[in-house]
């Protein structure tokens, strides 16, 4: 059955807020990447013009006309068809959106791209004081925003369900608790080990042409397509779509350290892969959009860490990586540089942390930035509470504020609610691994001649294709069987780490 005329009115209406979107996501790529520090203000007015005309589509009176008529219509019966699942998802934006003044709109526009801009010079400056006044009017506005948008239980579910939709923030707090009891007994006896990993050979000299080579080579081996896609540098790799053909990643060199940009821009590769799996025809609808940030994260973490930091991966890239970096790589051995890449240790950097700690940051950042929302916690009080829990979890403090409390651009963004995503992430990619893996046969025999394609196929075949017509837990469950489970991230690092330190 054809849906009715107001549908096609409807997803035109859509397209046209893409558009605007996509515009806007351009000017940001540019402002972190290519924008001069003099054209800082204007950018920021740019910025904030995009975000108030998107927001009076969203809020378009008529947006409510056209889902009232399409509600009742039979089309709409199914969730998880193209049609319902536009419908429902159109309805639940709509109802945020209008709860939402335009001024507000608008100033979180502003305050996040003059942030963005100060929190680079007070991050080069190791200056939080000159940032602070900028998260202070961000944390102010994302408090106002939450009490707009209305909660059941606590501000920060109000926020976390843009990135997580449906999630609550005591669910996602249980469930990174179990995983964090896992970690923590498996991180010490990592620390208690006599086996030492030869993480020294990492920071020899990787010339940065040389860098940009082969991990363009790497990314475009799993599946990157460089042709509707792009590399650039920035401060902080991300990823982002200007469009159907036209996804753009970024990452950061350093020629003294091999895994900065080689496992970032395979993280970011592994966004692109999935922006660029999803339905081009539906571009603009729910159907054509990422399902939500857990499993956009999933796809980044799967190719970083289950791929690319697999003995099997490496059986088939070191050569070329010793043909790249002749001068670093040409003493070492595969075994060596398997585990210098799996090296585990408490350390700073979020980006540059091991499988093993990472989450153990994502937590960190998750327990502060809902102190912050709830007004636990005073902006000129976080460096010292960051340090603290830094203490405390990883038993490392940072140095500089720079490498402590200024590091992610996250906050500056107001991309508050986003960072227990990258740990969901991790979850489900360890489930949706070993499903592909169950399916697919041994993985690991396709990485080391090369075959990264049947596992791609996969994932576009069952995770990227469907856009949002499944939740992210529904989604799980359709494709492994089981709802989401620490099970599976925790066997993936028992089974890899236990060889590289004879636990």
């Amino acid at each position: 059955m054809s849906p009715p005329p107001a549908y096609q009115e409807l997803c035109s209406h859509l397209k046209k807020i893409a558009i605007l979107q996509s515009t806007s996501a351009l000017l940001e790529w540019d402002q972190q990447t290519k924008l001069p520090e003099g054209a800082g203000a204007y950018r920021s007015a740019q910025m904030t013009y995009f975000a108030g005309e998107a927001h009076r589509l969203r809020t378009d009176k008529r947006l409510g006309q056209w889902i009232n008529e399409l509600s009742t219509a039979e089309t709409a019966n199914d969730p998880h068809s193209v049609v319902g699942c536009t419908i429902a998802h159109v309805k639940k934006d709509y109802d945020r959106q209008v709860k939402l003044p335009a001024r507000l709109v608008e100033e979180l526009a502003s305050a996040c791209s003059q942030g963005h801009q100060i929190w680079v010079e007070a991050r080069r400056d190791n200056d939080f004081a000159k940032f602070a006044p900028a998260l202070k009017t961000i944390i102010k506005l994302k408090q106002e925003q939450a009490d707009a948008v209305g909660y059941a239980d606590c501000r920060y579910d109000a926020l976390l369900d843009e990135f997580e939709p449906g999630a609550k923030t005591a669910e996602v707090a249980e469930i990174l608790e179990a995983l964090r009891q896992e970690l923590v007994p498996l991180v010490e006896s990592i620390k208690a080990s006599q086996q030492k990993t030869p993480v020294e050979i990492l920071h020899r000299q990787f010339p940065i042409e040389a860098q940009k080579n082969f991990v363009m080579d790497a990314s475009a081996q799993i599946g990157f397509d460089y042709q509707r896609g792009r590399l650039d540098v920035t401060h902080h790799p991300f990823c982002t779509e200007m469009g159907p053909n036209d996804c753009r990643i970024t990452t950061r060199y350093d020629q003294n350290f091999f895994s900065s940009a080689f496992f970032g821009t395979l993280h970011e590769a592994g966004h692109g892969i999935y922006e660029q799996g999803l339905p081009s025809d539906q571009y603009g609808l729910p159907s054509g959009q990422y399902c939500s940030l857990g499993i956009h994260e999933s796809q980044s973490r799967l190719w970083e860490n289950l791929v690319g930091r697999s003995m099997s991966f490496w059986q088939h890239f070191f050569p070329a990586a010793v043909e790249h970096f002749p001068g670093a790589l040409s003493d070492v051995s595969l075994d060596q540089f398997y585990a210098a890449i799996n090296h585990v240790a408490p350390s700073l950097i979020r980006v540059e942390a091991d499988e093993a700690t990472y989450n153990l940051h994502i937590i960190i950042r998750f327990q502060l930035e809902q102190d912050l929302i709830e007004g636990r916690l005073s902006v000129d009080d976080l460096p010292e509470a960051w340090n603290a829990k830094y203490q405390q979890s990883l038993g490392v403090v940072p140095d500089t504020n720079s490498d402590g409390v200024l590091q992610d651009v996250h906050w500056s963004a107001g991309l508050i609610g986003y960072f227990p995503t990258y740990s969901l992430g991790n979850l489900y990619a360890s489930q949706l691994f070993s499903a592909a893996g169950d399916q697919l046969g041994d993985l690991h025999s396709q990485f080391a001649e090369g075959s990264f394609t049947p596992l791609k196929d996969w994932l576009n075949a069952n995770v990227h294709q469907f856009g949002k017509r499944y939740s992210s837990n529904a989604l799980c469950e359709k494709i492994t069987g089981n709802p989401l489970s620490q099970s599976h991230l925790i066997s993936h690092l028992r089974e890899k780490l236990s060889p590289i330190y004879n636990l």
